[in-house]
This record gives structure tokens, sequence and C-alpha cells, in this order.
């Protein structure tokens, strides 16, 4: 595994430090701070914030990961089964369904919700979702669930892409 990644957060607002207490909940690993190593995707989920909810700006913010021994950390490296059961319960149970401080894999976005939704209203089992999800191919994601996990981050700098 890499020592440091260069990571990038979409927001609606301009905020000053990460708060894991203000995270949603009921997301794909859990509630906590998530990130991408995608620039063009965190500028999407900054301007589909800014569209659903409105706020100050279209906000890019770019953090350096430093990777410590001492972190728990999962990695899904694609769509898998132990991936998509993580989301379902995650989703339909709220908190964090894990003890890892930092979990990496794909997104479930836009292209695989309405898959996932269909697994979990149980119309699919475990094989045909996996059979259906195996045709896209998912950005990235990396959620930060602890505070011993936060302070690995480092800010590099805030982009407003709404001016």
């Amino acid at each position: 595994m890499e020592s440091c990644i260069t990571l990038y957060h979409g927001s609606n607002q301009e905020f000053e430090s990460i708060d894991l207490s203000r995270s949603k909940d009921k997301r794909d690993f859990g509630r906590g701070f998530y990130m991408t190593t995608v620039q063009e995707q965190a500028i999407r989920w900054a301007e589909n914030m800014f569209l659903r909810y409105g706020g100050t700006g279209k906000y890019v913010y770019e953090y350096k990961l430093n990777f410590s021994k001492e972190l728990k950390i999962l990695t899904y490296n694609g769509m898998c089964l132990d991936w998509l059961h993580m989301v379902r319960d995650n989703r339909i149970e709220g908190n964090i369904q894990h003890n890892f401080d930092i979990v990496r894999g794909p997104v479930a976005n836009d292209n695989t919700m309405r898959t996932i939704a269909l697994y979990m209203s149980g119309t699919y089992d475990d094989e045909m979702a996996m059979k259906k999800l195996k045709f896209f191919k998912a950005n990235d994601q990396v959620s930060i669930h602890t505070e011993k996990a936060l302070s690995c981050i480092y800010f590099v700098r805030r982009t407003n892409y709404h001016e």
C-alpha cells in the first residue's frame, strides 16, 4: 500500500476543519468523511450537493492522507460480495457497521443504485446483484471514520467552482 495519497472532497459548504459528528448517516461505508482520488468526481459531488441543497458554493477540498501502521484499513478492490454486504448493512442499519478507521472501495453511484436498491429490497439475491454489478465501472471512495484517521489527513487547498 502506498504511504501517502491525494484525496478530494466535494461540498456545497465552506469549512475550516473536518467534523465527523456532522457526517451524514446511512452511507456506503457508514457515517464518516468521504473523499475520492478522482478530482472530477469530487467536482460532480460538489455540484450535486449545491443543486440539491443550495449552499455557499461548489467547493472541492484537496487533502493528503499519510497512512499509518496503527490505522485499521479495509480496502475493497472492486465490487465484490463483501463490498455489497457492507453497503447494504450501512445503508439499512445506519451509523457505522464495522470497526475500521478507513474504508476504501468503489462508490455505489447513480449507475449502480438501481441494482443496489433492488438488492436491498430483496428483489435480487447476492448472485443476481453481483451479476448485474459486474457491468459497471465505479470510481473510488475513501471514508474516514475515526479521530485517529483524521490525524493523518493534511489540508492542501480549497477551490470554489461556483465562481
